[in-house]
């Protein structure tokens, strides 16, 4: 082990001098880059540790929890209202892969590719991925401008209601102060305890917390390392000790064929994961301990997996981890929200989250979708384009008008900055919700979530379905908490100066009265209105309320005598 960690110094010693340092100073640099190199820590002792206590508090023989791993037991859970009447959360993807910002956060993998993009520029820019690989950028992860009450502060201008970083990316690299891996944050890059400090600046505000795992794709991230020479292939051959952690099992995603080979040149299909290689149990143990520690030690109120977890061979780790979450949850009088993405759990004991996607109708039980800012990835990489702050408020109010959640995220830099384009949607977003936030949050759907041309598409679930452009005649209905008030969002301005609201037509057996008062939010103009079997029709103020992005109608059927 002293051999091969005195090796890794020198290489480390080699880089700083090829890649970083100019003449002058490299010594003091080379120092400071190998000082980040982790010390060795009883980390397989911990994962054993933790997984015999999530074993023994979630067996069926533990009768001093209500829930226990299996389907049935889980059913028991229930989505909270404060999940329901938050409608609005902010989704922060950062980390190591922000120092590349290159391609999207998917960099780490990439770069071990060849022929793929990351690949050719990650050799053309740092060198061969032996002597500079993925573990090098750590060092160049400073965070030195982060400020965790500035960026609360930021997202409560927003208007967001909770707050949910990336605990681990797919890369291994943990943005927590973890006892399952050293290579985490607070002991190397920024030597900080990232998602720690958000927890404590978000709660200061009074948002509710959560955490995001990716932790599961990991175990074939970097597989196509072993397939020339690399440093992931070191770390599988066991030249490098200390670097297999980060780069992990590096196993390949493919089920062997017929003859036996595996060939992971193009992926398996990602909507039949029973096709991908299982994970062996040595890597669930790992990953059911990574999750549960981040429970223990940060105790969330929301608990994002990414779409790996419904490989077959996690469903025993999965129901351990999920009752695990909600045993600990009601220890401390707190109400959960979990959530899974396609078939990765029944729909009766987590939250269904949609990536980049939606509904075309009304979903009973409540449900999320999270999107990007940016549109080409997630992380941040440089020249990437962002959505307007129209077409997330568009996207918002078509999402709550279903029963959904919006969870927007945001890639900061690597130096701990929000990027000047995301943070002018965000606080364009705000404004527009310090007037409108009514028919957003605390509400409830009404019966029929909405009218008009745009129609979502078939295949709207799947990925990158999520941005449609609405007219002015596409409106989205929400209800207040206890029922009182009906709010109909028009998505656009009618230029002829009235609105026909279809659905709300003089009879509706849906509405408990006639209209008998409308309002539009953030105006003092009166509308004039009348009901028809048509329709309820509006007649509009002459000049378009300067929001501009959509405008809210306050409709009651109960009013009280003047």
């Amino acid at each position: 082990m002293l051999i091969r960690l005195s090796k890794y110094r020198v290489l480390c010693y080699r880089v700083a001098v090829k890649s970083f340092a100019p003449i002058i100073g490299f010594v003091s640099l080379a120092t400071a880059l190998c000082a980040q190199m982790p010390t060795p820590q009883p980390s397989a002792v911990n994962v054993a540790h933790q997984v015999a206590k999530v074993h023994a508090e979630t067996a069926i023989s533990n009768r001093k929890v209500p829930f226990h791993a299996n389907w049935d037991s889980l059913a028991q859970y229930r989505a909270p209202d404060w999940f329901r009447d938050a409608k609005f959360g902010i989704f922060l993807h950062w980390g190591v892969y922000s120092v590349p910002a290159y391609g999207n956060e998917w960099y780490s993998r990439n770069m071990y590719i060849p022929g793929n993009k990351a690949f050719e520029h990650h050799v053309a820019t740092y060198g061969p991925q032996t002597t500079f690989g993925y573990k090098d950028f750590i060092p160049m992860f400073k965070a030195e401008h982060f400020d965790p009450n500035a960026w609360v502060d930021l997202f409560v201008r927003a208007g967001a209601r909770y707050i949910v970083p990336v605990g681990e990316h797919c890369d291994g690299f943990a943005m927590y102060a973890s006892d399952m891996t050293p290579w985490n944050a607070a002991s190397m890059g920024p030597h900080r305890d990232v998602v720690g400090e958000l927890a404590t600046a978000t709660r200061a505000r009074g948002l509710r917390f959560g955490i995001s795992s990716h932790t599961a794709e990991h175990w074939w991230w970097y597989g196509r390392g072993r397939s020339f020479p690399s440093d992931v292939r070191d770390a599988a051959d066991g030249k490098n000790p200390l670097t297999a952690q980060i780069y992990g099992p590096a196993a390949y995603m493919n089920l062997p064929g017929p003859d036996g080979t595996t060939n992971d040149e193009k992926e398996p299909d990602p909507s039949h994961l029973e096709r991908w290689l299982p994970p062996d149990q040595a890597w669930l143990d790992n990953w059911l301990a990574r999750s549960t520690e981040i429970v223990d030690k940060y105790h969330p109120d929301f608990v994002y997996f990414d779409w790996w977890i419904g490989q077959p061979a996690y469903k025993p780790a999965l129901q351990q981890f999920a009752a695990y979450y909600y045993d600990r949850s009601a220890e401390r009088r707190e109400q959960p929200v979990l959530t899974y993405k396609e078939e990765s759990m029944p729909a009766n004991v987590a939250t269904l989250d949609i990536e980049r996607g939606k509904l075309d109708t009304l979903r009973l039980l409540p449900w999320q979708t999270d999107t990007s800012i940016s549109i080409h990835s997630w992380g941040y990489v440089e020249n990437d384009e962002y959505r307007t702050a129209k077409s997330l408020i568009h996207q918002l109010m078509d999402t709550v008008s279903k029963n959904g959640n919006l969870l927007l995220n945001i890639g900061p830099k690597s130096d701990g900055t929000i990027p000047e384009q995301a943070r002018t949607v965000l606080l364009e977003m705000g404004k527009w919700l310090s007037v409108n936030g009514a028919a957003v949050y605390d509400s409830r759907p009404f019966t029929v979530f909405g009218e008009g041309p745009t129609k979502a598409p078939r295949n709207s679930t799947e990925k990158n379905n999520d941005i449609q452009i609405y007219t002015p005649e596409d409106i989205r209905f929400t209800t207040s908490r206890d029922g009182t008030q009906l709010y109909a969002t028009a998505l656009g301005w009618p230029t002829s100066g009235s609105l026909i609201i279809h659905t709300l037509f003089a009879g509706n057996p849906y509405l408990p009265h006639p209209v008998c008062s409308v309002q539009l939010l953030g105006s003092s103009d009166k509308i004039a209105f009348s009901q028809h079997p048509d329709g309820l029709r509006l007649t509009l103020p002459q000049a378009e309320p300067p929001t501009g992005i959509a405008f809210v109608f306050r409709i009651q059927t109960s009013c009280e005598a003047p």
